[in-house]
């Protein structure tokens, strides 16, 4: 078997689809994407491709030694962003041409289904007891909101009274036993971030994301003093050389690898080896689509501290598409309960639409995330 051809789409809301095609008629589908740098990988996924032509798709190590390996410059978000969905689009290859399922070539699946959680409140967080009410509706068990619109390095203590009047609404609203994640999304410096996790350590958080950057993460140990809540981050960390540190800091409880932005299924599956060994839970990050999602279920299926799942269905940023307009088998992803089943087809088990793929590829997008400024005019981290 060999691979014949790469062909990229660019998707509404902001996705980027991969096809790889082989000689044997077998195709996969992989999501490399770097939200709001889509041409970007796009234009990466293009340079791997001169190299991947004419190669045997189901030599997958191999190729993802070379891809990363091989250009001497390694790492990054663009680069591991782009292996990332080649690797999920040759997994898919491989498990079509043997007829199973992707988390059967990994050891066979140790769950059938995993708890999955549902974002309310936007990008500044609003309406949010109404809005978990909504989800705890829809059979949810867990949701996740922005704790904070912009803040100052160092910022006014209404801003923290604000942020933690919103949490304590959507505690009242959903009662004591819904989980709840706060996502500081980078946006809190460290002098403001002391402050607000010890304001939300009475509200039982599930945990809080993003305390601060992860460059900035030396100072997650006294952040993590003040409070019992579990630490969660690494949606900005693209390989297991970035996690290293963080395991052997020991102070990040939950660890967060994007399937489509950490170099897909092969090396978020050692990630999270990695971080059973430090006895580190493992919470995939994906506010995506349907191939990223239907890749990190493989990846929960098999590993044993994956406990839950993040899901763009409804996320406020798919607007004009949703999580389930690509796939031709919209029963993949089946919620009940708060949880969703591991899918049982070949390959990553999603089937896309690839006509629907193609005309959506007509209008394509050019999606950015806001850039926000203070009210004296400097830039605020979004």
């Amino acid at each position: 078997m060999k691979i014949t051809a790469l062909t990229t789409y660019i998707v509404p809301p902001r996705w980027l689809f991969l096809k790889i095609e082989t000689d044997a008629g077998i195709s996969g589908w992989g999501e490399p994407v770097i939200e709001g740098k889509a041409l970007t990988v796009e234009a990466a996924v293009k340079e791997l491709a001169d190299y991947l032509i004419g190669k045997d798709p189901r030599l997958i190590e191999d190729h993802w030694t070379v891809m990363h390996r091989g250009g001497f410059y390694r790492g990054g978000p663009i680069l591991m962003s782009a292996i990332a969905g080649i690797d999920q689009a040759l997994w898919d290859i491989k498990g079509k041409a043997l007829g199973v399922p992707v988390h059967e070539l990994l050891g066979g699946r140790l769950r059938e289904t995993i708890k999955v959680y549902s974002w309310i409140g936007g990008d500044r967080p609003a309406e949010v007891a109404a809005g978990a009410r909504e989800v705890v509706a829809r059979g949810f068990q867990a949701l996740k909101m922005n704790g904070t619109g912009e803040l100052q390095i160092v910022d006014s203590h209404d801003r923290i009274d604000a942020a933690v009047e919103r949490v304590a609404m959507v505690r009242e609203a959903v009662g004591p036993n819904i989980g709840i994640a706060v996502d500081f999304h980078g946006r809190v410096h460290r002098p403001m971030a002391r402050i607000l996790v010890k304001e939300l350590e009475p509200y039982r958080l599930m945990f809080i994301e993003e305390p601060v950057l992860s460059e900035n993460r030396e100072a997650l140990k006294e952040i993590a003093a003040l409070g019992s809540t579990p630490i969660a981050l690494g949606e900005r960390l693209y390989s297991r050389w970035d996690f290293k540190s963080v395991f052997e800091e020991a102070v990040v409880d939950i660890i967060q690898p994007d399937l489509s932005h950490a170099g897909g299924i092969t090396e978020c599956r050692k990630i999270a080896a990695m971080a059973e060994a430090y006895d580190v839970a493992v919470a995939p990050h994906c506010p995506l689509g349907p191939i990223a999602l239907a890749a990190c279920l493989q990846l929960d299926a098999v590993s044993y501290n994956c406990f839950i799942q993040e899901q763009s269905l409804g996320i406020h940023y798919n607007a004009g598409n949703d999580l389930l307009d690509y796939a031709a088998n919209k029963d993949v992803f089946r919620y009940q309960d708060g949880y969703v089943a591991i899918p049982d087809g070949p390959g990553l088990g999603v089937e896309i639409d690839e006509d629907y793929v193609k005309e959506r590829a007509k209008e394509g997008h050019r999606w950015r995330n806001p850039i926000w400024r203070h009210k004296d005019g400097s830039f605020a981290e979004w």
